[in-house]
């Protein structure tokens, strides 16, 4: 039988990607027939990824690309942030965006078909964690910027009438660090300010002032709820001395929408308690 050497552990971790201790039982049980290990680690390897498939993936990474008039947002999660930081990892997520982006393709879904599809699971199979491109999606304007928080946890695309990308620019990281729900007033949903007006006057009728002075304290405080979370009254982050809408303004343009990402956001952990869980483990081996 032929012998397992350090040179053919490493050409078969080479090929593959795979971890060293890996390569190295498949080349045993093969016989030293990296060929032979190759196709068993491919079966075995492929069940694993589709069992990581199945695990939650809330950390990633967020990007963005924007040229041409049209903007595009992803997020690609994995499960730990150690996972996000890896080069192949970020390889990755650069890949989907430029194929996303060349394609003004929003459904993640359609993406993996292809060459995607096998990069991803041969990603799932290197870093042993589940690899997830999660959402995307795309703005189309006369001129368009975005911006990506150094973390790479938040990411903002926006489009506007005119101006030049570096407003975009200014504008997308405005929107990345104060998170404004709309781009104005008026397109924020009627059931949202209704569920704001019955908090508001319930604190209103709880502390007791009259019917006609709380009815003034509910419209003004709605009035404000409304200031705060729509973009272009916020005041600029950059410029707290004027507002999202005047900087645009000046800068000959007008908002047309924005798109933020925050990496995990809406997905829901399962918390695990690894005490209960080692406990029962030590139980039922008893």
């Amino acid at each position: 039988m032929a012998q397992v050497t350090a040179s053919l552990v490493k050409e078969l971790r080479d090929r593959t990607g795979l971890g060293m201790m890996e390569c190295k039982r498949a080349l045993t049980e093969s016989g030293a027939d990296i060929d032979k290990a190759i196709e068993e680690l491919r079966k075995s390897s492929g069940m694993k990824a589709a069992k990581k498939a199945g695990r939650t993936a809330a950390d990633g990474l967020v990007a963005v690309k924007a040229e041409n008039g049209y903007g595009m947002v992803l997020e690609v999660n994995s499960e730990t942030d150690f996972a996000a930081r890896d080069e192949g990892f970020k390889g990755f997520v650069s890949a989907v965006l430029d194929t996303a982006f060349a394609a003004k393709q929003t459904d993640v879904s359609v993406l993996l078909d292809g060459d995607l599809g096998s990069a991803r699971e041969a990603l799932v199979q290197k870093i042993g964690e589940n690899i997830s491109p999660r959402r995307a999606a795309g703005i189309e304007a006369a001129v368009v910027g975005g911006y990506v928080h150094s973390n790479n946890r938040i990411a903002v695309v926006v489009g506007l009438t005119g101006g030049d990308e570096e407003l975009a620019k200014d504008v997308a990281m405005h929107v990345a660090a104060v998170n404004p729900a709309v781009v104005s007033s008026d397109q924020m949903p009627a059931e949202v300010i209704q569920a704001e007006r019955d908090i508001f006057t319930a604190q209103a009728i709880e502390s007791g002032k009259p019917p006609e002075i709380a009815a003034k304290m509910v419209e003004g405080r709605v009035s404000k709820f409304l200031k705060e979370s729509s973009l272009i009254d916020q005041p600029f982050v950059k410029d707290p001395d004027t507002t999202v809408g005047k900087l645009v303004k000046a800068g000959g343009a007008e908002v047309v929408g924005f798109v933020r990402f925050e990496v995990g956001d809406g997905i829901e952990v399962e918390e695990v308690d690894f005490a209960a869980e080692v406990a029962a483990q030590v139980q039922g081996a008893g």
